[in-house]
Formats: structure tokens, sequence, C-alpha cells
């Protein structure tokens, strides 16, 4: 049985409480991904999502409607729009007690920390498809061969 950590995203970005707004903005736009990790003291202390970030901005922000008010908003920081209850695997957890995590809380991802709390990587449901779908490949393979 596969554990977390072979099937988890090894390559975390995070930002710290007192980031800006601004900042993350700029740093989903250019990794394209969803979620953030908020480190303090190498400790996760929350998860910033892109969804987090549009509902904290002005959606005049970027454009030609944009006031003093709309950019204000990119000076507020990490703490103020995290999320805080944190839902968290370890790296040694199965599959099965993953998708269990997924469905009872309904997030797209979970943070894997040690038992300190420091970040070791990232699992989203995506990694969990890519996995079952490669599973059942092989086995298509090796039942054809």
């Amino acid at each position: 049985m596969k554990t977390i950590d072979q099937l988890m995203s090894k390559s975390i970005v995070s930002v710290k409480m007192d980031d800006t707004l601004s900042h993350v903005k700029t740093l989903f736009e250019k990794h394209k991904f969803h979620h953030l990790l908020v480190v303090e003291n190498s400790k996760l202390v929350g998860v910033l999502s892109d969804r987090d970030l549009f509902k904290a901005l002005s959606p005049n922000v970027g454009s030609g409607l944009e006031s003093a008010k709309d950019t204000a908003c990119l000076n507020k920081r990490v703490h103020q729009v995290m999320g805080r209850g944190l839902i968290t695997l370890a790296p040694n957890s199965s599959l099965f007690k993953a998708i269990q995590v997924f469905n009872e809380y309904s997030v797209s991802c979970i943070p894997v920390v040690d038992t300190k709390m420091k970040p070791l990587g990232i699992l989203s449901w995506r990694d969990v498809f890519r996995f079952i779908e490669s599973n059942q490949l092989e086995k298509h393979k090796s039942q054809h061969h």
C-alpha cells in the first residue's frame, strides 16, 4: 500500500503571516497552483487558497476602475485572510486515510507535516486520482501481456 509521501508534491511554496496579498497574488500568477502554505519558524500555521485571495481582493484590482481603496487591499497581510483550521496528514498516512480526510473536510489539498508541524509536502485530490489512474493502467497492462 502506497503512503502519502510517495504521492504528495514535494515542491512547496510558502509565505509568512506578514507577507502582503500583493506578494501572494504574484506567487499564484507565477506558479499556477491553488494553495500556499503559511509558515512561521518552520511550522505550518495556515493555508491560503487562491479563493481566499480572490475574496479579499476587489474585483477592480488590475483594471482601469482600480481606486486607492482597491489598491489598499493588496497591502492586507496573509494572516488577515488565511485559513487557520489546519487539516494535515503524516507522511506515512495511507491513501485510504487521505481519501477519508478529503471526504470528511471537503478540502482540495492537505498539507503533509512531520510531528513538529514542519511542512514536507502537499497532497491534492488530483495526486490521488493520478495514482489511481496509473495503478489501473498498470493492472490493465499486466493482464494483457
